[in-house]
C-alpha cells in the first residue's frame, strides 16, 4: 500500500521519540517505522535501567564502606540480584507498549518492520511504501561486530541485564563504559569481574590521569584488568567458556561462565539502503551538518547513527529536537555541543566535560586537587577523591573538568553549565552552594 506523509521517523528511541514530539502538534502528517520493540535501548535496555542496576551498587558499596564507621552491619552487603532483576522488570516490561502507545495518542501513523529506501523520498516497510516530504533517521546503534570464532556465546549489556542468576565468573570484553560499569555491579553481586582490553588506555574519551586512578581503585576493589588483549576467540567447555585473548606471540586464556560484549556500539545503518536515496556515509555513520540535515536536504538524522556528537542519551534527544525545529522553522537552528558532560557510572564515579587533553600548556592552567581528606569524601567512607579543572588563562573560560569520586555525576553538571552559559572561573567562586555536598566543595576545585 502506498502512502504520502508529511513526515516519516525511522526509529523510536530516544532521539526518534523527542523528534515525534516536537513535529506532533504541527499539523504534519507523520509516520514512525522500528524494526525492533518500540523505545530504542536507553528506556528498556540502556541508560535507565542501567542506573538502577547502579544505584543498588553504589549503596552496597556505600554500606560496606562504612563498616566500623556506623553502617550498622558486620558483614560485607551484595545485591540480592533475582529481587533486582523482578524490581527492574517493573520498569521496563511495559515500555515499548506504552512507548508505541505514546505515538499513537499523538496521532502518529505506527509501522512495524524493516525500513528501507527505494528512492530519495519513499520509504518500504513491509508491504507498504511510504512517501514522505521530510525523513528523519534515528535508527541508533548496535554491538560491534567482532568477527571472532565463538562470538555467538558473547551476550549484550541489555542480555545481562535480563540474566536470572549472576555467574560465579564473568569477563566484559573492551575498556568502554559498559565494562567498567557492569564490573563493578558484578563485584557488588559478589561474582569475579575480569576486563579484556584490546589497547593500552581504557575510557578513552575520559582524562588519561583521572582514568589511572579509577583503574586502581577498581583493581583495587577486586577487578582484574588485562589491557592489550584483544579477544581473539571464545570457545565453549560445557556450561563455561574458555576465552582467548593477546596477540599472537602472547595468547593467554581466561575462564568464565558468562562473556559479556562492551567493545563498543555501531551505527544500525546497514539494512537501509542510504545510497538510493543520495545520503552520504562518512566513518560507518550517517554524515549530518549542524543542523542535523543529511546530503539529502530533505533527510535529517539524529542519536547514535549520526556523525556528529557524542553517544549520549542527552545529546540524542538535543539532536532530535534540533531537526525538527530545522524542518519545521526551515533551517534556523545549529547544534552547539560545548559543555556536554558524561559520566561513567563506576565506584567512584568518574564524570568529564571539555577537554583534557592539553596541547598548549602555556595557554591553559591546571588545577588538579586530590580530594581525599576533604569532608564530603571521607564521610562516604571514599578512599580517593580528586578533581581536574583546565582553564585558559586568557579569558578565564573553563575548558574541562573531571572529578572523581561520589556523586561526581551531579557535580560535573555545574560545571558544564558554567561552560555551556560562557561564564568566568571567577563566576563559579562567586556560586554559594547547599553545605554540605560534593557542590560546595566546587570552590576548592579551582
Amino acid at each position: 500500500m502506498e502512502k504520502d506523509y508529511d513526515i516519516i521517523i525511522i526509529g523510536t528511541g530516544t532521539s526518534g521519540r523527542t523528534f515525534a514530539d516536537k513535529v506532533a502538534s504541527s499539523g504534519l502528517k507523520t509516520a514512525i517505522i522500528d524494526s525492533r520493540e518500540y523505545g530504542g535501548v536507553s528506556p528498556p535496555i540502556g541508560c535507565d535501567p542501567k542506573k538502577m542496576f547502579v544505584d543498588i551498587a553504589e549503596i552496597t558499596d556505600w554500606n560496606n564502606r562504612l563498616i566500623g564507621k556506623g553502617a550498622g552491619t558486620q558483614n560485607p552487603l551484595k545485591i540480592d540480584w533475582p529481587s533486582l532483576i523482578e524490581f527492574r522488570r517493573t520498569f521496563t516490561e511495559k515500555c515499548s507498549r506504552k512507548t508505541e502507545n505514546h505515538f499513537v495518542e499523538l496521532g502518529i501513523d505506527t509501522y512495524h518492520g524493516k525500513a528501507y529506501f527505494e528512492n530519495k523520498n519513499t520509504v518500504a516497510v513491509g508491504e507498504d511504501k511510504l512517501k514522505g516530504e521530510y525523513i528523519f533517521l534515528a535508527t541508533g546503534a548496535k554491538p560491534r561486530k567482532l568477527n571472532i570464532p565463538g562470538e555467538e556465546y558473547i551476550i549484550t549489556s541489555g542480555e545481562f541485564m535480563e540474566t536470572e542468576k549472576l555467574p560465579e565468573r564473568i569477563i566484559f570484553i573492551g575498556g568502554g563504559h559498559i565494562s567498567m560499569e557492569f564490573s563493578h555491579i558484578t563485584l557488588k553481586a559478589g561474582s569475579e569481574a575480569i576486563i579484556l582490553h584490546r589497547s593500552e588506555k581504557l575510557l578513552k574519551s575520559f582524562d588519561s590521569d583521572m582514568v589511572n586512578f579509577l583503574i586502581n581503585e577498581s583493581e583495587a576493589a577486586g577487578i582484574k584488568i588485562f589491557t592489550n588483549k584483544p579477544v581473539i576467540a571464545v570457545e565453549k567447555e560445557g556450561n563455561s567458556f574458555l576465552v582467548r585473548a593477546g596477540s599472537e606471540s602472547e595468547i593467554r586464556s581466561f575462564r568464565a561462565d558468562m562473556v559479556v560484549h562492551g567493545a563498543g556500539r555501531v551505527p544500525y545503518i546497514e539494512e537501509l539502503h542510504l545510497e538510493k536515496a543520495g545520503v552520504r556515509v562518512e566513518g560507518g555513520a550517517i554524515e549530518v551538518d549542524k543542523h542535523m540535515r543529511t546530503s539529502n536536504p530533505r533527510i535529517y538524522a539524529g542519536g547514535d547513527c549520526a556523525s556528529e556528537g557524542m553517544q549520549l542519551t542527552p545529546v540524542a534527544a538535543y539532536q532530535g529536537e534540533v531537526a525538527a525545529v530545522n524542518i519545521l522553522t526551515e533551517d534556523s537552528v545549529e547544534a552547539d555541543y560545548k559543555g556536554i558532560p558524561s559520566a561513567v557510572h563506576t565506584m567512584p564515579v568518574l564524570a568529564s566535560v571539555g577537554i583534557s587533553t592539553v596541547k598548549d600548556s602555556d595557554k591553559y592552567k591546571i588545577i588538579f586537587r586530590d580530594r581525599s581528606s576533604e569532608k564530603t569524601g571521607r564521610s562516604e567512607g571514599a578512599d580517593f577523591v580528586a578533581s581536574k579543572v583546565i582553564i585558559d588563562e586568557a579569558n578565564d573560560r573553563i575548558m574541562g573538568a573531571h572529578i572523581l569520586g561520589p556523586n561526581a555525576g551531579e557535580a560535573i553538571n555545574i560545571f558544564a553549565a558554567v561552560m555551556r552559559l560562557g561564564l568566568k572561573a571567577s563566576d563559579m567562586k562567586k556560586m554559594i552552594f547547599s553545605y554540605p555536598t560534593v557542590c560546595s566543595d566546587i570552590p576548592y576545585m579551582l
